[in-house]
Formats: C-alpha cells, sequence, structure tokens
C-alpha cells in the first residue's frame, strides 16, 4: 500500500529518473527537505535503458559542454558514497576514413579539444590493435573524460542513496493527478511544498500537457543491443565511429562536418537514414551494451526491425574485431526529443518548474540541470 502523504517539504520533484535524482541532489546538499513522487516502484524509463556513459567529448559547445563536465563530476563524487561502480572511464573515437579524421582534428583545436590526445593511424594501431577490426583506419581521438556505470543499477542505487542517506522522502507507486503552487495532489493525499519541479521524461501527457505542446517537444524511439564478445576481449573505454561525429553536435557543428556527412550519404545512406551511430560500452561481466538508432514520433510504436539491429551491428564489426560475438539481449528506449535544443525548463509558476531533457543526455548532463534549477527557484549559484 502506498504510504500516506501528509508532510511539507522545502522541493517536491515529481519523475525518479536521473533529471529527478539530480534535482532532489542539489536540493539535500543545500540542507533542504526533499520528496520524490514516482508511479513507478522504481525507474524503468529513459534513465535506465540506455549507456550508462556520461558524455563529456562531443556534447555541443557550450552549455551542453560545460553541463556534462560539471555532471561527470558530481557522478564521481556520488558513485563512490552510493555504491556505484565506475566501470570504464575515456572514450576512443575511431576514424576510418580521412574526412572523419578531418573532423577530430577540427575538434582538437577547439576548447573542447584541450584535454583529448589525437592519434595517426599507427599510434592507434599501436595501442589498440588487439580490439580493432581490420580494414580502413584514419587515426582517432583519445578523450579522458567520459564515465561509465551500469544504469540498469546505478539510477536505483542513487535513490536508496538518497533515501538512506540525505532522508529524501520516495512516493513509489504514486501517480500525480495534479500540480498546483505550493501542492502536489496525488493518489496517496496531498503533499504540500516550498517548491515543485516536474521531471516527466517522456511522459509529455500527463502534466502540463498543453504547455508541453506548445513547446513541440516530440519522442524518440532507439534501438539497443547486448553483445557478448569472446573471452578476454576488453575495451580501453567507451568506443565512437565516424556515424558519430555527424549526430553529436559539438562534432557535427564544425565546418569540417560536411564533407563527412556527404561521404556517408553516398556509403552509409541506411545507417543515415535509421539515425544509426555507434556507441559500445562494456561492463564488468564483459558483456558489451551497444546502440543505437533514432526514430522520431509523438507516440514511437513498439516494433523493432531486425534490419535496423543488423545495421547496428555492421557499423560495430566494421569498427571492432568481433569474429564470434552473438547478442544476448535487445530492447528499445525512448526519451523526449526537441530539435535544436538539449533541454528545457519552463515557468509554469514562480514556485514551479518544469524540466526536460530533450536531447538524450540526461545521464550526461542532469546534475547540473538540476543545480541550475534548484539555484533559480532558491536563490544563490
Amino acid at each position: 500500500m502506498a504510504k500516506q502523504v501528509s508532510r511539507h517539504f522545502d522541493l517536491v520533484v515529481i519523475g525518479a529518473g536521473i533529471v529527478g535524482l539530480a534535482h532532489a541532489l542539489a536540493a539535500v546538499r543545500r540542507g533542504l527537505s526533499v520528496a520524490v513522487i514516482d508511479r513507478e516502484d522504481r525507474a524503468i524509463g529513459a534513465s535506465v535503458r540506455n549507456f550508462g556513459f556520461i558524455t563529456v567529448t562531443g556534447q555541443q559547445r557550450g552549455e551542453g559542454w560545460r553541463r556534462a563536465m560539471r555532471s561527470r563530476d558530481v557522478w564521481e563524487e556520488v558513485a563512490a558514497a552510493a555504491g556505484i561502480p565506475i566501470e570504464q572511464e575515456g572514450l576512443l573515437v575511431v576514424a576510418r576514413r580521412p574526412e572523419a579524421m578531418a573532423v577530430l582534428q577540427a575538434f582538437e583545436a577547439t576548447d573542447m579539444g584541450a584535454d583529448c590526445t589525437l592519434l595517426p593511424a599507427d599510434a592507434v594501431r599501436a595501442r589498440y590493435g588487439g580490439v580493432l577490426a581490420e580494414g580502413p583506419l584514419a587515426g582517432g581521438l583519445w578523450s579522458p573524460h567520459e564515465r561509465r556505470v551500469e544504469s540498469r543499477f546505478a539510477v536505483h542505487k542513487l535513490a536508496r542513496w538518497l533515501e538512506e542517506t540525505h532522508g529524501v522522502a520516495f512516493h513509489w507507486r504514486t501517480q500525480v493527478r495534479d500540480v498546483e503552487p505550493g501542492r502536489v495532489v496525488t493518489t496517496s493525499g496531498v503533499l504540500t511544498a516550498g517548491r515543485i519541479v516536474v521531471c516527466p521524461g517522456d511522459d509529455l501527457r500527463t502534466l502540463f500537457a498543453d504547455r508541453i505542446r506548445a513547446l513541440g517537444i516530440t519522442r524518440c524511439k532507439l534501438h539497443m543491443l547486448k553483445v557478448r564478445p569472446p573471452a578476454g576481449f576488453r575495451l580501453p573505454g567507451a568506443v565512437m565511429s565516424d556515424l558519430s561525429l555527424v549526430r553529436y553536435l559539438g562534432y557535427s557543428e564544425l565546418d569540417a562536418a560536411g564533407p563527412l556527412r556527404a561521404r556517408l550519404a553516398a556509403e552509409q545512406p541506411g545507417h543515415l537514414a535509421h539515425g544509426i551511430h555507434l556507441i559500445v560500452v562494456q561492463g564488468v561481466d564483459g558483456d558489451l551494451v551497444v546502440g543505437d538508432s533514432h526514430a522520431y514520433a509523438s507516440s514511437p510504436d513498439p516494433f523493432c526491425a531486425e534490419a535496423i539491429d543488423e545495421l547496428i551491428l555492421e557499423e560495430l564489426r566494421a569498427v571492432l574485431r568481433l569474429p564470434d560475438s552473438s547478442v544476448v539481449e535487445r530492447w528499445t528506449g525512448t526519451y523526449a526529443s526537441l530539435p535544436h535544443a538539449l533541454m528545457i525548463r519552463d515557468a509554469p509558476d514562480p514556485a514551479i518548474r518544469l524540466v526536460i531533457v530533450t536531447s538524450g543526455t540526461g545521464a550526461s548532463t542532469a546534475f547540473a540541470i538540476g543545480e541550475e534549477t534548484v539555484a533559480e527557484l532558491f536563490g544563490g549559484t
């Protein structure tokens, strides 16, 4: 039976995905009392259906990159305290084509590339040849910034730590019926609050549906795979490839991305048509989490075409040496999406904020976003 709501809180957060938990963390670090409400009995949405990849390199220059750097630092702080293992560090971007290497050279020359290492083809082979597939190779880029956690466990551990260590009151299996200034009406009663933050993920119709519709937010469906590599196969860090360089804005907004995009359109039109780019991360169990594709609709269908998975696996095997790998798990994720906006922070009322990450970067940027929102609501920086 759901607990009856009775206390007053400084902040009530609706939604226990990573964005909601980030706001709860920012608030308790200020000494504020916090409650979190979620209609499920644990997070089951975008926050646990992804790579668990805190991506810095490749995030959009400016606010996106700054938020990712800050969130990476917060992840490191809370992971140790909450018993969340950091399973991988760093990112290798493999450039298969000269045009991709040109993008990496342009990126390395920006302020975002200052701590990254640009590698010619022979250096990439010397360092990482044991895991790379045979075939054309123009070079690569190593970034030390990235971290990887196992998201399907990490989000739950973070919630438990916030409850047990910081006194956050979680109300699971509780549906929010209405949000008013100072009041949240739920299926378990009315909860009162000084401030309210609504973090609905890709639920675009339950709360503030008219405001969300006016913003033009839709949803993105993506295919994800878990692949079992041969025994002893170990990545040096996360891996991306040429296709990522025309999708991640930190690369794709560079002038050098134009020629690469044109060549990919000629050589891999199916991949571009399905929004496919390659991310590969590895867990402590040795399995690889591989993806992904992108399809946009207000109500994404639940079906997974095998042809799309095969395109993802084709790119995987073109980049990594995986002759005997097998797919052991498949799933889809969905997240809120808005072209040309990484996130939305809307104010239905001076004491209420509606916060939606609209770029699939929740794990990478949420902690910084939470700090910004709490500062906006309670003052300070």
